[in-house]
């Protein structure tokens, strides 16, 4: 089965970086176009970057352009989300995110940025 698992979160102050990661198993890991999204308490999950499985083409939500990037590894069925300049707003849970047949999401991890 699909499995999605996501880690690196953590507390960072305003102006740090994280690096998360999502490892992949139970599908065509190089086949599929991957996706990071966040959701801070009491608001919707939001869509923050989507990669396509060569990694030529990638899209970002306007609030991270220019300071979050993603990749992915299709050797390590991985895929990355480089998050500098971290501001409060960024805090929330980071999932990752597949379609291979319906919806397939991790757990999330647990970004918190503040003093």
């Amino acid at each position: 089965q699909v499995q999605l698992v996501e880690s690196g979160g953590g507390l960072v102050q305003p102006g740090g970086s994280l690096r998360l990661s999502c490892v992949a198993s139970g599908f065509a890991f190089d086949l599929h176009y991957m996706s990071w999204y966040r959701q801070a308490s009491g608001k919707e999950r939001e869509l923050v970057a989507g990669i396509t499985h060569v990694s030529d083409m990638t899209t970002y939500a306007d609030s991270v352009k220019g300071r979050f990037t993603i990749s992915r590894d299709n050797a390590k069925n991985t895929v990355f989300l480089q998050m500098n300049h971290l501001k409060p707003d960024d805090t929330g849970v980071y999932y990752c995110q597949v379609i291979s047949g319906r919806d397939h999401w991790g757990k999330g991890t647990l970004v918190t940025v503040s003093e």
